[in-house]
């Protein structure tokens, strides 16, 4: 059976120069019944405001994966990693036995974008980072994987028993995914208005399927 958690049922932290939605428990939120969805920890929808950003800080046994729709992160990491996310690229960093990260907005305007938190199949690798770009031609109508377990399709490679699909829906188009059995889904709606099973969803809506 379809679950549906709406957008304002999420957590919201605002900091000023930081304004972010919790799709589950995380900081200063905590809500027993949304510490998680299977091995999916976290998804923060942030807004970064123009010249600011997360300071150093570290992580250990998760995987990362940022998503920018708006803006571009500045990222720089104790891998010697030196980057800079923007609209439709996907970063994976493994944090492993620990790595140390920042993440800044150094553009003219705000930053938005996803932070997903995955817990990993193997505690206690070396940390490791990978980036790649999706164009909008591979999303448009359809639903594109970007992260998986073993790099199938071009996608990014990550420490976890997940698939991450992104899609870029308008109009009349239609895209569809058959659910796996044993499998929990998960769907999060980034912008706009969709049908997902005939349900309405808006941006920062989602909808699940758990496995029993």
């Amino acid at each position: 059976m379809m679950q549906i958690r709406r957008s304002n049922e999420r957590g919201l932290a605002n900091h000023g120069w930081l304004k972010s939605y919790h799709s589950f428990s995380f900081a200063n939120y905590y809500d027993p019944q949304w510490m998680g969805f299977a091995n999916l920890r976290v998804i923060n929808e942030d807004r970064i405001a123009a010249g600011s950003g997360f300071g150093t800080h570290g992580h250990r046994d998760m995987e990362i994966i940022s998503y920018v729709l708006d803006g571009e992160l500045a990222h720089k990491d104790s891998m010697g990693n030196v980057e800079v996310i923007r609209p439709g690229e996907v970063q994976r960093m493994s944090a492993g036995r620990g790595v140390m990260h920042s993440e800044f907005n150094h553009a003219k305007g705000q930053t938005h974008f996803l932070q997903i938190w995955i817990e990993p199949k193997f505690t206690g690798i070396q940390p490791s980072y990978e980036q790649k770009a999706f164009d909008g031609s591979e999303k448009r109508g359809k639903l594109r994987l970007v992260v998986s377990p073993d790099g199938a399709e071009g996608s990014v490679t990550a420490n976890a028993d997940a698939r991450l699909y992104a899609g870029l829906i308008d109009g009349a188009e239609r895209a569809s995914l058959e659910l796996v059995p044993g499998r929990h889904t998960y769907v999060h709606v980034v912008r706009g208005a969709v049908a997902v099973n005939d349900a309405a969803l808006n941006a920062g809506d989602a909808a699940m399927w758990r496995v029993a």
